[in-house]
């Protein structure tokens, strides 16, 4: 069966990683058995696992690398809001086990993953040809990458393009990159002849309208 292809143009973001520093340096032998959910075994790795499983949180499935320098890693949001929300929520949970964090985080994106479609199909034979930065080896995996070098603002995003239209776009900083770089890379194929030049929305869904009661009859 040949894969279903999406006519729409659209970009979701997947998951936003980003690192904090809470000015705390924090004592991880003793957070592994304060902290439920966490585990430490400095032999194979130097940071704390923690993990939030709560569903009245936005960001329950927030995963974090905490370190005794006070540097915090936190993964696993689909926004940078809720990425926020998540750093300052671990650190009410440290405050709440007697960990002294006085200062505000200072918290930095570090990478964005997102998945979208580009409208249409992609022949990755020809793709791999005609744009530099590109690795495709069907044998072994699916999809094409594509590094954008030499874009000043874009120079970070790397895609992995299906023929179906599906791309992963990692590297982004912020919701803007993400959109930005799926125009740039829409532009390319279309200026290479590997995507038809054509409007397509995202398809929404119409409000739907109440149909208006019909007015009683008034008999003569």
């Amino acid at each position: 069966m040949t894969p279903k292809v999406d006519k729409r143009v659209w970009s979701k973001t997947q998951n936003v990683v980003v690192s904090a520093n809470i000015f705390a340096k924090l004592p991880l032998e003793k957070l592994a058995v304060l902290l439920d959910n966490s585990d430490y075994t400095p032999e194979t790795f130097p940071g704390l696992i923690y993990k939030v499983e709560d569903e009245k949180f936005s960001f329950n499935k927030a995963s974090y690398l905490l370190f005794s320098s006070g540097r915090v890693i936190c993964t696993g949001t689909k926004s940078i809001k809720h990425a926020r929300s998540a750093v300052h929520h671990v650190i009410e949970d440290l405050k709440e086990v007697g960990i002294e964090i006085t200062k505000k985080p200072e918290i930095k994106v570090q990478n964005m993953v997102a998945s979208g479609s580009v409208g249409g199909r992609l022949n990755l034979n020809e793709i791999v040809f005609l744009f530099d930065n590109t690795e495709y080896e069907p044998e072994q995996f699916p999809g094409l990458v594509y590094k954008l070098k030499g874009e000043e603002v874009l120079q970070n995003i790397t895609f992995l393009l299906f023929g179906t239209g599906k791309i992963v776009i990692t590297g982004a900083k912020s919701e803007k990159q993400i959109k930005d770089s799926v125009k740039f890379l829409r532009a390319q194929l279309i200026e290479v002849g590997e995507l038809e030049k054509k409007e397509t929305k995202p398809v929404e869904e119409k409000p739907k309208v109440e149909k208006k009661s019909e007015k009683p009859k008034v008999e003569k």
